[in-house]
């Protein structure tokens, strides 16, 4: 027997988002470099479309496609929408912002989630969990501004951390939404109608981005990039997720989020590029906080 098999069906769903949040977090700072070479609707038009063509295989070959799948596709262009907007302003904001405080911006997902999910859904935070969600947000901020409190007193941040904060609020909503529109069809076929609603958006979006884009002449850093956001950053992380919200509260798994700038700072530091300043590591500490205290036990 492995080390694997002998662990629990919930310690098999905790490695599985520690995976996820390491393999998030590689996507900050490989867009980080490869951002500045490739539009971002031409960039996630490509990501859609290979995605796509990976989840839209595995669900055909596991659960099959239905034709009842298609009931009420204006639900996908929702959804797909939501999720193209979240790629192209992360993308968009990686052109100026560095891949930790855009990570940290990440981060206030989980918070934004809660809110909306209590507008879409009514769900109710727990006071534990609403503390853990506000000493992530107040950690987020902190690395966002650098540790500067000067400068998080006159709100001085920067134009690309605005820009991908747009897209968490897309992101945030998307959350709540999924479980609102899913009318029963299988995860993994949800999934690929709503890449495949994305990418036509996308398309009809970014066409021009993608014509004007000399894919032959791109640098390796970009396919790099596109492989890594398709296949380990997209398709993967899909099923790992899918696997631990089989064996996890929903809390638990929400709170593997603020790990995120912990693993970007590990990336940063392995792809050879310069270490956050050290006052940044105090938010850093906070978020750990934040996933310390989303993982402890609900009192009974």
């Amino acid at each position: 027997m492995t080390w694997l098999q002998k662990l629990t069906p919930a310690q098999r769903g905790h490695l599985a988002m520690l995976c996820f949040s390491a393999l998030v977090a590689g996507s900050f700072s490989l867009g980080a470099m490869a951002s500045k070479f490739v539009a971002p609707a031409a960039m996630t038009v490509a990501r859609f479309a290979l995605a796509g063509v990976l989840v839209g295989a595995a669900a055909a070959l596991s659960t099959g496609i239905s034709r009842s799948t298609w009931r009420a596709p204006w639900r996908y262009f929702v959804l797909g929408g939501l999720l193209a907007a979240y790629f192209v302003l992360m993308f968009k904001g990686l052109q100026t912002a560095a891949a930790v405080p855009t990570s940290a911006v990440f981060t206030l997902t989980p918070m934004m989630a809660a809110g909306f999910g209590w507008l879409l859904l009514g769900q109710i935070t727990t006071p534990r969990m609403g503390l853990a969600l506000a000493i992530g947000a107040v950690g987020a901020l902190w690395v966002i501004f650098r540790g500067d409190v000067a400068a998080m007193m006159r709100l001085e941040i920067g134009r690309g951390e605005m820009i991908y904060f747009v897209g968490c609020v897309s992101h945030a909503i998307y959350a709540p939404m999924v479980r609102k529109l899913n009318r029963g069809e299988p995860a993994i076929v949800f999934t690929f109608a709503m890449m495949a609603a994305g990418f036509v958006l996308l398309g009809l979006w970014g066409w021009r981005d993608v014509l004007a884009t000399d894919w032959a002449a791109l640098p390796p850093i970009v396919w790099i990039c596109l492989a890594y956001v398709s296949i380990a950053a997209s398709a993967l992380t899909f099923v790992l997720l899918q696997f631990a919200t089989m064996r996890l509260p929903s809390a638990k798994v929400m709170a593997y989020t603020y790990l995120v700038p912990s693993w970007v700072i590990c990336w940063e530091l392995a792809l050879g590029r310069p270490a956050p300043p050290i006052n940044v590591l105090g938010g850093v500490a906070l978020t750990s906080l934040a996933l310390w205290l989303l993982l402890k036990e609900e009192p009974r």
